[in-house]
């Protein structure tokens, strides 16, 4: 896109502003309010929280695609530690809920999705899967003799309980990723089966996925992206059963889950896991079906829908 297309916000020039995002979490609803969408007769936003609150043109209409509802409104004890905190927050919980009612048609990224939509903004959603950048990942061998976690390092992604998961099966874990939680993650792997890698770049994280028995993923995920990029490596997921990731792995033929959302569930699926139980290619095929070129095609034809019907 050339520069001349791009619009900041106001927020871009803060100091800082890309390392200390979440503090300036206060001033964000202003910033997105602040865009100038007019000349627009139809837009297109992507958004975890914030987005869908764009104020656009009278008779222009706006898709948002939303990945989740907002933490910190459906997962507000989660969330919310400090009791210092609680009146910030509520106040951006108000905005959010506000805000929710702004966009002419929600997209979510899955049905799981949908029904956070449907149960805290009250209102119904499309449904149109996460698009896998497929051509990332080539097929691997699975050689290795160890899992991986592939993880933003957040509190819900749970990397802890496969940490102590993979410590009572006796087999080994390699923690590919970066975030807030990282300090507290590596205390919790000192003297375990489980290594932190903290951030590697794609081609390592494509030989890690390619060689490794299967990509675990611990926590109960709004889509469940990493078990399609498992599979663009041909290489399987065990997951949570939870959440998007039952959108996303077929059991038996693309991957398994463990029921309860603790360590002792999850080592008794490592203990007994048998990857060669897992057609690489099928895999690979698998994660096709959710390559970019069908979901742009697909997006457009709901938005020419929401337009046309506008």
């Amino acid at each position: 896109m050339p520069p001349d297309r791009v619009r900041l916000s106001y927020l871009s020039r803060v100091p800082l502003a890309n390392r200390f995002f979440r503090a300036l979490a206060p001033l964000y609803p202003r910033a997105f309010e602040s865009f100038d969408l007019s000349g627009f007769d139809a837009i297109v936003s992507s958004t975890t929280a914030w987005a869908k609150g764009v104020r656009v043109p009278p008779r222009a209409v706006h898709v948002c695609y939303i990945n989740t509802v907002s933490r910190f409104a459906f997962a507000y004890d989660e969330y919310v530690r400090s009791p210092l905190l609680r009146p910030l927050v509520d106040r951006l919980a108000r905005w959010d809920r506000l805000a929710a009612t702004r966009p002419t048609r929600f997209v979510a990224n899955s049905d799981n999705v949908a029904k956070r939509i449907r149960k805290h903004y009250g209102r119904d959603a499309d449904v149109l899967h996460c698009p896998v950048d497929v051509e990332r990942f080539t097929v691997g061998s699975g050689a290795g003799d160890y899992f991986v976690v592939a993880a933003r390092l957040l509190p819900y992604k749970r990397v802890d309980l496969a940490i102590r998961a993979a410590g009572l099966a006796g087999v080994k874990l390699f923690v590919a990723g970066s975030g807030p939680a990282e300090g507290s993650l590596r205390s919790v792997a000192r003297g375990t089966t489980a290594t932190m890698l903290g951030f590697v770049s794609d081609a390592r994280l494509n030989e890690l996925i390619g060689n490794a028995r299967a990509v675990i993923v611990p926590g109960e995920e709004d889509f469940g992206l990493v078990p399609l990029e498992a599979a663009a490596a041909g290489r399987p997921a065990i997951a949570y059963r939870g959440g998007g990731a039952l959108e996303t792995i077929v059991e038996g033929e693309t991957g398994a889950f463990f029921d309860e959302p603790n360590a002792e569930s999850l080592a008794a699926v490592l203990r007994s896991f048998s990857p060669a139980r897992f057609d690489p290619q099928r895999l690979r095929a698998h994660a096709e079906r959710f390559a970019p070129p069908r979901f742009i095609e697909r997006l457009r034809a709901i938005v020419d829908r929401v337009y046309r019907e506008a």
